[in-house]
């Protein structure tokens, strides 16, 4: 089974706020802005993160075979990576790129769960799935 994700991740608020579009609803007050033809630019991303951290994630996995990649911005710089685990590696013990941003941005992981986890990325397996 194929998972996909290529999206902006923030503060729902921020996102809102900052990119005039439809934001789905995460955990923690987080949200999930679909960007599966990556259409935002990092340009955008740089102004965006002035009003808070902004995080651009994506992963591609088949099989249990993929890849992950995050890059974290914050008051116009990037902060974070970009980071980029690459097919067949192991995830470092400081988590995968995208739990890494989350944890940035200020996600708190429960016992026995990843930031990932933590806010629901799992619930959909296609970017194109939250955009309904």
């Amino acid at each position: 089974m194929a998972y996909v994700l290529l999206g902006i991740v923030g503060e729902a608020s921020v996102l809102r706020r900052t990119s005039g579009a439809r934001v789905v609803p995460l955990g923690q007050g987080m949200g999930l802005l679909p960007d599966p033809g990556r259409a935002v630019s990092e340009g955008e991303l740089v102004v965006w993160s002035a009003a808070g951290p902004v995080a651009r994630v994506g992963a591609e996995y088949f099989g249990g075979l993929g890849e992950q990649w995050a890059t974290v911005w914050k008051g116009g710089v990037a902060v974070l990576g970009p980071l980029h685990l690459p097919e067949g590696e192991p995830f470092p013990a400081e988590g995968s790129p995208i739990s890494r941003a989350l944890r940035r941005l200020g996600v708190v992981a429960g016992a026995g769960e990843d930031e990932f986890t933590a806010v629901g990325l799992g619930r959909h397996r296609a970017t194109e799935d939250w955009l309904h």
